[in-house]
């Protein structure tokens, strides 16, 4: 059996990972600023009040697990707002600062905080978005989202590169359009085929492949 650790787990696609990875055999450690009665009703192990931006929060999950081994990490936590040119008035500049914090920066600090509980060979999965191609952008807006997942795949490169001694493997995913509350129900895919496609990359991770930013499907995608 092996030890799962993901953050954003209390809804959407980060609770469909807790349940599917939970039904094959896994100890599942589920981070969440709140958890839900969905998982709650998982029984796998959660801690709630943790909001992964706040270092506070971060020194005390580090607290917690103390010196419990993770053999797979999923970075799923997330904001989404949308600001447009011409309305990037102070509420919006906070907003798009909110999303820097949370999409890019916190999942960089996770992995400061965890890396005393990788194991070797652990497999890191950092959840993404195709919004953040500078490539694939033929629509614009959306400047906060797009910059913060564009800064998340920076840093997930360089991580995969840092990592790579010590034997522990990053994958960048990009889930799909996905029907949660983020994208207020709509979407292409149930967070729970999303989850699905999600986890067979995660399979299929390892060092030869580590720095790769897939499409869940397995498509890679442009930067």
């Amino acid at each position: 059996m092996s030890t799962t650790l993901i953050t954003g787990a209390n809804r959407g696609i980060g609770l469909a990972l807790a349940t599917q990875l939970q039904a094959e055999g896994n100890e599942v450690l589920a981070i969440c600023r709140k958890s839900s009665a969905e998982l709650d009703a998982l029984g796998v192990e959660v801690f709630a009040g943790i909001d992964v931006s706040n270092d506070a929060d971060l020194a005390r999950l580090q607290s917690l697990l103390q010196r419990r081994t993770l053999e797979q990490l999923i970075l799923n936590a997330g904001v989404l707002s949308d600001e447009r040119l011409g309305a990037l008035d102070a509420s919006a500049v906070a907003r798009l600062r909110r999303q820097l914090e949370v999409n890019a920066l916190a999942p960089l600090l996770c992995v400061e905080t965890l890396l005393t509980n990788l194991a070797a060979g652990a497999k890191i999965g950092i959840i993404t978005s195709r919004m953040g191609s500078v490539g694939d952008n033929d629509s614009g807006g959306r400047y906060g989202y797009r910059m913060s997942k564009a800064a998340l795949n920076a840093a997930a490169k360089s991580l995969a590169i840092d990592l790579k001694p010590r034997g522990v493997a990053v994958a960048l995913l990009h889930p799909g359009f996905v029907r949660t509350q983020m994208t207020g129900g709509n979407g292409e895919l149930s967070a729970e085929q999303s989850a699905g496609l999600l986890l067979e990359r995660m399979r299929q991770l390892n060092l030869s492949n580590s720095g790769t930013f897939w499409h869940a499907r397995g498509d890679v995608l442009p930067w």
